[in-house]
């Protein structure tokens, strides 16, 4: 394992994987199997990260996941945290965290087919923006959703 990613490239890409790269193309990945969860984050750090409203994160375990050619740069924005991305693009790729340690946080839009993956819900609710609304019928957790319960489901009233 490299310092700046969290898996090695591994050249034995199956046609099952799901596909994904940076804008310039230097970076590209797959994962196999299935994603552990997919979710919008609101969160400031991913606003910030990715100068949008929210981050939608397509999470999925280390061992599932392989970069298939070149390897991004991080940015670690809080302790335990880093932020992947491509070093000639700036394209943002990747979120990895001590709180989720074994897996890989793949930011949605860098998929090659990023329709396939649908979002399950909404985190870090408490720190949306008002403006961001997002107008589905997915759950909203005030946090982290994983074994929470959700505050409400579908936007605001």
């Amino acid at each position: 394992m490299s310092k700046s990613s969290p898996k090695a490239s591994d050249p034995s890409a199956k046609a099952s994987e799901t596909h994904g790269h940076c804008l310039c193309g230097a970076i590209e990945y797959a994962f196999s199997g299935k994603p552990v969860w997919t979710a919008h984050c609101h969160c400031e750090s991913c606003r910030r990260a990715t100068s949008a409203a929210f981050a939608t994160y397509v999470g999925v375990k280390l061992e599932q996941f392989n970069y298939m050619k070149g390897e991004p740069t991080f940015y670690e924005s809080s302790p335990g945290v880093k932020r992947y991305f491509c070093a000639t693009c700036g394209s943002p790729l990747a979120f990895v965290g001590d709180k989720w340690a074994g897996e890989i946080h793949l930011h949605a839009g860098s998929l090659d087919d990023p329709v396939a993956i649908a979002p399950t819900g909404h985190m870090n609710t408490t720190e949306q923006v008002p403006w961001g609304e997002v107008h589905d019928q997915l759950p909203r957790y005030a946090q982290y959703s994983h074994g929470a319960t959700p505050t409400r489901k579908g936007p605001k009233a």
